[in-house]
Formats: structure tokens, C-alpha cells, sequence
């Protein structure tokens, strides 16, 4: 008999493809995660086409306590949230495992790129997938309980390769074009959505580095560090966002030259290939969800927190993300990061 496995089918290329490598090996049941936007119908043809059976599980009060109020609080706090990151742990893992124990599944799965493999002492290692679409970043907040139950049948293909086997499956997602929007705020306009919930900061003023008065902003939920767009104030030189201070309800503008970092503070660490971290280790480190990486060493401080010294100066460590480490291509570990010291000139 084979292992039953419960996938998250989104109604995309990935998972859908993702279901047709599984069939041939497990007993391949489809779930499709309800946030109340719709879309379900297409998930249901999908599943349908390859012959899985298929549900529907509503995640609209977990997505609600979990993600949407945490990304509420942390941009009216001054910081930018990473919601993709909290969801995969605290929603869509812990609702596809809820709903695959329901029919004895062994084994949940989705399409994101990125491996697993087993580690010492029983741990399971999470692993990069290839190199030109890895999603590893993304899942680092992956308990170890959740990691032994995890398939991920993309990890070891590029993007491409994906599209040219669901044509060959005839699948009509074949082509479709990935969405890179935040799944419960379609279009993208996340400052939109946070003044449709109501208690959005009100509009206050742009200072630079000395307090001085350059203009207004919208509301402090509009910015992020490092941004250099949609500012509309003139000057001497191209302002980015130094800083933003919730309290006073300003955002600070500099002339860019004061966003480099070497040392960058982080708590909250998820441990994945180690139980904790005990003394410094030599690692490799993402700041963002991107392939830029950059050598460096991590130390474990009081209170459940980490210091990040790099090798060389990163862009915009931002207060909200996720600081990632590597070892080659496993995921040592992640944490929140806090703040940084600044490379001033």
C-alpha cells in the first residue's frame, strides 16, 4: 500500500505539478487552503484532471490570528513584516498535517522549491533547492516536527523544467504566471489594505538625519527602509529611508550612505540543523528573500537572541525580516531580525 500524502493544491503550475511526481509513489490526497478570495474552482479542475481527490479546508481564522493581525501590528510599529515566513509554519504546514490526519496521511506536501534530507540524531535538514528559484528562505521557520513530515517532489528542478512537464501532462497552467502578490491582499497594495482595518497612522513629517523638516509623509505604514521610491521630496541628491520612528510619528530620509551594516541584531532564531547555537559558527547569511549571500558569523547572546558580524557590509538589514544562515546548502537556521549598527559616513 502506499504512504498517503496530503498536498496543498493552489490551482498553480508548482503544485500541480508537484501532485503528478508524487501519484506514481503515494497515495496523493489534494487540499486546497481557503483564505475566502476564491480561486478554489481552479484547484478543483486541477485535482480533477489528474484524478486526486480533492477539499477544501477554510484557513480564514488561523491566516486572521496569526499572519493578518501580525502584519497589521508590525508595520504600524515601524517595522516590515515577512508574512509568507510566519504563514508557512503557523498556518498553511499545521492546516495541511490537521487535515491530512483526518485521512492517516504519513506525509504532507507543497510546490515550493527546496529539499530535505535526513541529519544526525534523527533530524531532518532542510536544504536549497535550485539555485535560480530557491524557497528555502521561506520555509526556515520549519520545525523539525514539521520537516519530518514534509515533501517538497520540486527541489531538485529549475522553473523551467516545471513548465515544460505540466505541457507535457497538458495541464492549462502550464504557462500561468506565478503571483507575486501577498496571497490575502490582491494587487499588491498592502498600505491600502492597512487603512481599509482601520488605525492606520495619520500623515506626520519626513527629517532627516539632523531633525530637520524635508516634507510630509502619508503615514509611516507606506515606508520601509531603504526604500528610495514613491517619497516625492526633492533635494540635492536621491533620498532613501534611514529610519522610522513610530512614536514620533516621523520617517527619516538620508542620502543612502548610512544603510550598510556589518552587525546585525536578531532574536526568536529557529534552529534547523543544530539544537541550539552554543558558540560562533562560520556561516552564510540571506537578509532578504533573494540569492544574495554574504559570508559572516553568528553568536548566540542573552535571551534568546543572535549577532550576525559580516564579512561585508550589507544594504538595509530591515527590522521584520528574516535573517537566514547557511551552511553550503542547508539551512542551519533563522531569526527575526531586530536592528543593526550602521556604517555611518
Amino acid at each position: 500500500m502506499k504512504p498517503t500524502v496530503m498536498l496543498g493544491l493552489s490551482g498553480g503550475v508548482d503544485s500541480a505539478v508537484a501532485a503528478a511526481l508524487l501519484r506514481d509513489s503515494y497515495d496523493v490526497r489534494c487540499v486546497w487552503l481557503d483564505i475566502g478570495l476564491g480561486g478554489g474552482e481552479d484547484a478543483a479542475a486541477l485535482a480533477g484532471q489528474l484524478g486526486l481527490p480533492f477539499q477544501t479546508v477554510d484557513i480564514r481564522e488561523r491566516l486572521e490570528h496569526f499572519v493578518c493581525t501580525d502584519f497589521q501590528r508590525e508595520y504600524l510599529a515601524g517595522r516590515t513584516p515577512l508574512p509568507c515566513a510566519r504563514c508557512n509554519p503557523l498556518v498553511k504546514f499545521p492546516a495541511l498535517v490537521e487535515a491530512g490526519e483526518n485521512l492517516g496521511a504519513q506525509y504532507v506536501a507543497t510546490g515550493h522549491y527546496a529539499r530535505t534530507s535526513p541529519g544526525p540524531d534523527g533530524r531532518i535538514l532542510l536544504r536549497k533547492g535550485m539555485p535560480a528559484n530557491d524557497q528555502s528562505y521561506m520555509l526556515s521557520r520549519l520545525t523539525q516536527g514539521l520537516l519530518h513530515r514534509a515533501l517538497f517532489p520540486l527541489g531538485g528542478y529549475e522553473k523551467d523544467q516545471i513548465r515544460a512537464l505540466a505541457e507535457e501532462l497538458g495541464l492549462p497552467v502550464a504557462w500561468k504566471p506565478d503571483s507575486m502578490e501577498i496571497c490575502f491582499i490582491p494587487g499588491g497594495d498592502y498600505a491600502a489594505w492597512l487603512d481599509r482595518r482601520g488605525e492606520t497612522p495619520p500623515p506626520g513629517n519626513f527629517i532627516d538625519r539632523e531633525g530637520h523638516v524635508l516634507g510630509r509623509h502619508r503615514g509611516i505604514h507606506h515606508y520601509t527602509i531603504g526604500q528610495g521610491r514613491g517619497l516625492g521630496i526633492s533635494g540635492p541628491h536621491r533620498w532613501f529611508v534611514s529610519a522610522i520612528d513610530p512614536a514620533a510619528n516621523t520617517v527619516t530620509l538620508s542620502d543612502g550612505s548610512d544603510l550598510m551594516a556589518r552587525r546585525v541584531l536578531c532574536a526568536r532564531p529557529n534552529w534547523i540543523a543544530v539544537d541550539a547555537l552554543e558558540e560562533p559558527l562560520a556561516v552564510t547569511v540571506r537578509l532578504r528573500h533573494s540569492r544574495t549571500e554574504t559570508p559572516g558569523v553568528i553568536r548566540p547572546l542573552p535571551g534568546v537572541r543572535v549577532e550576525v558580524l559580516l564579512e561585508e557590509p550589507a544594504r538595509a538589514p530591515t527590522p521584520g525580516q528574516l535573517a537566514v544562515f547557511y551552511r553550503e546548502d542547508v539551512v542551519v537556521g533563522s531569526a527575526w531580525i531586530e536592528g543593526s549598527d550602521r556604517i555611518w559616513s
